[in-house]
């Protein structure tokens, strides 16, 4: 297993849609203002949040359950910008819409600007032959309301790539997440 390079990523997005829309170089926050960097950088590539959220909350008194998830649970909100309740959790989507190659397997990683803050991206990992675009968890875990932005960066993928081909990829089996599109609530 190897992880991958800024040139495999570049070539993989130019030559077979890894990655779209695709930046091939980090955009940083002295380039175009005060943003958090997003794009590819030495070993990964920054994702950038959609202006798309759900944003928990409790106002039903709802138990939180995987398998009968209550979608009213949520608060839909679109902007710039999304302020998450304290102590709670919002979803989004990533800008970027993946198609990982079957011998590659990715980790999703929270950028530490938002840890700093305490607001933790969930870990999750793309599997060989996934598609779609990503959706992200951000937990705020202090009690005061924490900020998250659209269109700007808020975690790394890595790219591992194996030293043989999978047997049964995500697309094999039908995966119930393949090319999601927009904010995924969870299925069973």
């Amino acid at each position: 297993m190897s992880i991958k390079s800024d040139k495999w990523i570049r070539r993989m997005a130019r030559d077979a849609g890894l990655i779209e829309p695709f930046e091939a170089r980090q955009i940083r926050g002295t380039e175009a203002g005060r943003v958090i960097s997003y794009g590819t950088s030495s070993y990964g590539y920054d994702v950038r949040c959609s202006n798309e959220f759900k944003i928990f909350t409790n106002i039903n008194s709802a138990v939180v359950d995987p398998k009968e998830f209550d979608e009213s649970s949520f608060v839909d909100f679109t902007g710039d910008s999304c302020m998450i309740p304290p102590n709670s959790f919002a979803l989004a989507r990533t800008v970027e819409y993946f198609r990982i190659p079957r011998n590659i397997l990715t980790i999703c990683l929270g950028k530490s600007t938002y840890a700093r803050c305490g607001i933790i991206v969930n870990v999750t990992p793309f599997e060989p032959e996934w598609e779609g675009h990503v959706t992200l968890e951000f937990s705020n875990t202090t009690p005061l309301p924490a900020k998250i932005y659209a269109n700007e960066g808020v975690a790394q993928v890595i790219f591992f790539e194996s030293d043989e081909i999978c047997e049964v990829s995500y697309s094999d089996r039908d995966g119930k997440y393949q090319k999601q599109k927009g904010v995924t609530l969870p299925k069973v």
